[in-house]
């Protein structure tokens, strides 16, 4: 469903990120799996990934993003009245991930709670909060994507182990006089769910020792259908915010995909139209950082001067469920 310009606009007023300090590169992985530096490259374009140190928490690397994004938009923990944190890989069930961030950040009176799209959670995090924002309820919104997938990657399966890293993104979020959310668009396809999914640890294969031993826990993917889906919803997908805001390609002056790797970028580009001097690219360095990818994408781009005041900039992910979404801004 797509969403059309509004004049009661919402727009992204700070931006942080956050990655584990440990660097796993294909060379490292040459060690682990049957696998090379040159066969990564060339199916991904994943040169390195960020690994977190065993025992750390999605909240505590949300954590430094979050400060960090709040510092931007000059606003304090207390100023926040919503927080959302997309993400597949919590702290634990319950509490949510959101609810202890909180606590350590002091936003006292934040209405918080976890939201699971996977890899399109930062996406729908955000139109999520700009609809809680556009109607008055809440001023002031702190979105993050944050993941530690490593724990649920199997490192003996190097179809999936060389695709994924962990990080976590932030914005804050509240009303605009000039730019902001200009059309959003989300979709779903449940049929689809075991092309992308962790078999246990919820209610249909509880934790015991046989989901362990038959190794259940781990991500599963089938590659190839993933990638069709994959580059066919995030185009339409694309297309849809521009069309429903009456725009075109050549109006657009960057694009944010989902990084999952670089030949998905690049084939969603071409279905799009979107030339690749437009599609900012960080997937080299991260991998497939999940709920985190478009936030860490969007600050690095603003960070390094892609995107400019006034720029409009096109986000657009694909993760597991399957679900899809855009979101046009204008910077």
């Amino acid at each position: 469903m797509t969403q059309s310009p509004s004049k009661n606009r919402v727009g992204v007023v700070g931006l942080g990120m956050s990655v584990p300090t440990k660097v796993l590169t294909n060379f490292d992985l040459e060690k682990m799996v049957e696998t090379s530096d040159e066969w990564i490259l060339e199916r991904t374009g994943i040169r390195e990934r960020r690994i977190a140190e065993p025992g750390t928490t999605t909240s505590e690397l949300a954590y430094p993003a979050a400060v960090e994004a709040l510092k931007q938009a000059g606003l304090k923990a207390s100023d926040v009245d919503l927080i959302i944190v997309g993400t597949t890989s919590p702290d634990m069930v319950f509490p949510s991930t959101a609810c202890v961030l909180q606590h350590r950040l002091g936003s006292t009176s934040a209405a918080c709670f976890d939201l699971s799209a996977a890899c399109s959670g930062s996406v729908f995090a955000m139109i999520t909060a700009e609809q809680y924002l556009a109607t008055g309820r809440y001023k002031n919104a702190l979105v993050i994507g944050a993941e530690i997938i490593s724990n649920f990657v199997d490192w003996t399966d190097r179809s999936t182990c060389v695709l994924f890293g962990d990080g976590a993104g932030a914005c804050v979020m509240t009303k605009v006089d000039r730019g902001g959310i200009l059309t959003t668009d989300m979709g779903s396809d449940g049929s689809a769910g075991e092309l992308l999914y962790i078999p246990a640890g919820g209610t249909k294969h509880p934790a015991s020792h046989t989901s362990i031993d038959q190794r259940l826990h781990y991500l599963r993917m089938n590659g190839t259908e993933v990638f069709k889906l994959a580059v066919r919803q995030m185009a339409d997908s694309a297309k849809n915010v521009l069309t429903a805001a009456g725009l075109s390609v050549a109006d657009v002056d960057c694009f944010i995909p989902h990084q999952a790797n670089l030949r998905i970028i690049q084939a969603v580009a071409k279905r799009a139209g979107v030339p690749m001097d437009k599609v900012f690219v960080n997937a080299d360095r991260y991998g497939n950082t999940s709920a985190a990818s478009n936030l860490i994408a969007l600050y690095e781009a603003v960070q390094q001067g892609t995107i400019k005041q006034g720029n409009r900039v096109v986000l657009v992910a694909f993760g597991a469920g399957l679900t899809w979404g855009s979101i046009l801004l204008e910077w």
